[in-house]
């Protein structure tokens, strides 16, 4: 078994925005001593940093990647999105759509952040990898195809997808979005198609404020291949399981992709200053384990990891490397050091009974 890890330094590198967290700087908001928006490069690279430390990068099989080429972006972007973003990332940078701004090679970053996913996807749609992880940054999944929004400046993983149709790899595939905020970017490229199954495990009313909802199911031909699940705030380790096991395994099953891709957000974490869910360290080691034997189940465990959100900078490090300790059957384990405190915060026995209820009425309602 060989797991990959695609990851660049250059997309460290990405950087602008005048912000002070999500807020634009001006009139009463003070800049930060920290830096602008809460999507840094320091979560990703002490996350990197913590597997060289333990070890465990010595037993994965580390890559770079070329950036996607055009003819890959335009698969989803149109020209005129390119085009905009190529003049102004060649000028200095700036801005094209809400919270989603850049540096000078802005594009070329994001362009190298869709390149480690498209090749992270190849690599095991070929059969030369067993699995893999896409340390992409900038993220992706809120970035429709006209223009960009909530940190991601192209969608990573339906350029990945649609360079793996294209080139015969694959017939369908599951993407499953287990970010606090809702996958409207990955949602919006696949909606009325029937070859992509979407579904979006995020915090209700958390953002795009305006999308997410339980009944957006897909259109035309993609009718009943968009799934989201709109949770509660406070959902918790087994909030999360439940709908794991009851909905996202089940559908997927049903679907029987050829390959399964996570957009992997962890901020649903307990100490992320973007969400309310309270999960941890061990939530992402035992989903990462579910959805690995689902697709060793019903795609020869073909499963690609590709980084989305995630703002604790303590914190993010734990969680991704329980994910890649799962996706490489590693014995190499970074114990979690606020594993005492995210036990005992987690919802009592009466809420969490709560949570299970809301999530079967939801599977309900949608007839699954």
């Amino acid at each position: 078994m060989t797991t990959g890890f695609f990851w660049d330094e250059r997309t460290f590198w990405h950087a602008g925005g005048n912000y002070a967290a999500t807020l634009p700087l001006g009139g009463l908001v003070q800049p930060l001593a920290a830096g602008g928006l809460p999507e840094s490069a320091e979560t990703k690279r002490r996350f990197k940093n913590l597997m060289d430390v333990t070890g465990l990068t010595r037993e994965l099989d580390l890559r770079s990647a070329p950036q996607a080429t055009r003819e890959e972006l335009e698969r989803v972007h149109p020209a005129s999105y390119l085009d905009a973003f190529k003049a102004a990332s060649d000028t200095g940078g700036g801005e094209l759509g809400h919270h989603a701004p850049f540096a000078k090679d802005g594009y070329e970053i994001a362009a190298l952040s869709a390149g480690l996913a498209t090749a992270a996807v190849r690599a095991v749609t070929s059969g030369e990898l067993t699995n893999a992880y896409s340390l992409s940054r900038p993220p992706g999944h809120h970035c429709e195809p006209d223009g960009p929004m909530g940190f991601c400046l192209m969608a990573n993983i339906g350029i990945a997808i649609e360079a793996a149709l294209a080139e015969g790899r694959i017939t369908r595939a599951v993407v499953l979005d287990w970010d606090v905020h809702h996958g409207n970017g990955t949602e919006k490229v696949f909606y009325d198609r029937d070859d992509v199954l979407t579904i979006s495990l995020h915090q209700e009313g958390n953002y795009p404020l305006e999308s997410g909802a339980l009944h957006d199911r897909g259109a035309e031909a993609g009718e009943g291949f968009n799934l989201n699940l709109p949770l509660p705030p406070g959902l918790g380790h087994d909030g999360y399981l439940h709908a794991i096991d009851t909905v996202v395994i089940p559908q997927i099953k049903a679907f029987n992709p050829d390959i399964i891709i996570v957009a992997c957000g962890y901020d649903c974490a307990m100490p992320d200053p973007l969400g309310s869910m309270l999960a941890h360290a061990g939530t992402f080691r035992e989903m990462t384990a579910r959805i690995k034997q689902t697709a060793e189940d019903v795609c020869d465990g073909k499963l690609v990891v590709v980084h989305e959100g995630g703002y604790s900078e303590v914190y993010v490090p734990f969680c991704g490397h329980a994910v890649m300790e799962v996706l490489s059957d590693s014995s190499t384990t970074a114990p979690d050091p606020m594993r005492k405190a995210m036990a005992m915060r987690q919802p009592n026995a009466r809420i969490t009974a709560f949570h299970k209820q809301m999530i079967d009425d939801m599977r309900t309602e949608l007839g699954l």
